[in-house]
């Protein structure tokens, strides 16, 4: 497969800066195999599924993972941007840095307050310990465990996605806007988009209906948003991303198939990590590890039935999944008809329920 032969055309009109009002109102486009596509809405979704359906969550939340700074030499002083991608130590995170290729190891970098006077609360310093391939770099912090998680939190910038951080800046609405409302394991830089439609409300309408819900945790990282750079598919690599999936989870995924109940997956993140912890068999099981599961066409799914999903970047291996999930010429038209549309793309659009093609 080529990567070109996962591209279209985007007007830039279509990319969502902001969410829907209220979440749920957002545009549902449903996409089963063989049969003409349907305008729903996120809200009429207990109509579009089957009581004893188990809907699967990432409940993973979002960090202030934006950190702007300097790196100080004798001879200059050149400001930097990190955005945090994965923790690898209680001192320690591999970074994407900008600009990546002024720094050296040992560099210093400052993220915090600067004067030597400054109380230690209010600083947040780091050694860049050495460059990784991918434009990454692993930093060590002078801060450990829970206080550099707090110093994270007092200087860190919500990471909102470059394609829309490219058209304006990140405000106070987006540490609300980009968190699902129920996120509750610290850890990710990037939003599992799909449960950003979810409210309250919602759930109650599907648990009323006898759908059940389920939580997964995979700790997004920065590496989600990184274009495809090989023109043959097969040679790109995943960034790898730690998940965990409890027995308690698996057990009752697990009992939903075994009663004719369908495991709808609420983004790709949980759909990943559910792939990844489920044998050929079928069976799921208690995973907790990384993945870099690369899903394209040809891919034989084992857990997901359905899945709920946002447009996604022409070339990417997000629109690549989705392909492998519904076909690739159903998804070309799904894509097409969206367009045509005006359906809403990316982090902040709008969404669609795909039924998998076999």
């Amino acid at each position: 497969m080529r990567l070109s032969d996962f591209d279209f055309e985007l007007p830039e009109s279509l990319i969502a800066l902001r969410p829907a009002e209220p979440r749920d109102a957002a545009r549902l486009l449903v996409v089963r195999p063989g049969q003409p596509f349907e305008d729903r809405q996120v809200r009429d979704l207990a109509d579009l599924l089957q009581p004893g359906d188990a809907l699967v969550f990432n409940d993973t939340r979002v960090i202030p993972a934006r950190l702007s700074g300097i790196r100080p030499r004798e001879d200059s002083t050149v400001r930097v941007e990190a955005t945090l991608h994965k923790r690898t130590a209680a001192d320690r995170w591999t970074a994407f840095m900008k600009p990546g290729k002024r720094l050296k190891d040992g560099d210093r970098v400052l993220f915090g307050a600067t004067s030597d006077t400054s109380c230690e609360l209010d600083r947040l310093d780091a050694t860049v310990v050495t460059k990784l391939d991918g434009g990454e770099v692993e930093l060590k912090f002078d801060l450990s465990g829970p206080a550099l998680d707090q110093a994270i939190a007092a200087h860190g910038h919500m990471p909102l996605p470059p394609y829309i951080a490219a058209l304006r800046a990140e405000d106070e609405r987006d540490t609300r806007d980009y968190q699902t409302v129920f996120a509750r394991e610290d850890g990710s830089v990037a939003a599992p988009t799909a449960g950003l439609h979810f409210t309250p409300e919602l759930i109650a309408s599907l648990q009323a209906r006898g759908i059940s819900t389920h939580f997964v945790t995979l700790h997004v990282g920065a590496g989600t948003f990184l274009p495809v750079k090989t023109d043959e598919v097969s040679e790109h690599r995943m960034h790898a991303e730690f998940g965990v999936v409890t027995k308690a989870t698996a057990d009752a995924l697990n009992a939903v198939r075994a009663a004719g109940g369908r495991i709808v997956c609420v983004g790709t993140t949980s759909l990943r990590l559910l792939e990844s912890a489920t044998g050929e068999d079928g069976v799921v099981r208690p995973f907790a590890d990384e993945t870099a599961i690369f899903i394209t066409p040809g891919y034989a799914f084992r857990a997901a039935d359905v899945l709920m999903t946002n447009f996604h970047l022409p070339k990417s291996t997000l629109f690549m999944l989705v392909c492998a999930f519904a076909g690739a010429e159903t998804m070309k038209a799904a894509y097409a008809r969206a367009i045509e549309t005006g359906y809403r793309f990316y982090s902040y659009g709008d969404t669609s329920l795909l039924f998998r093609a076999a």
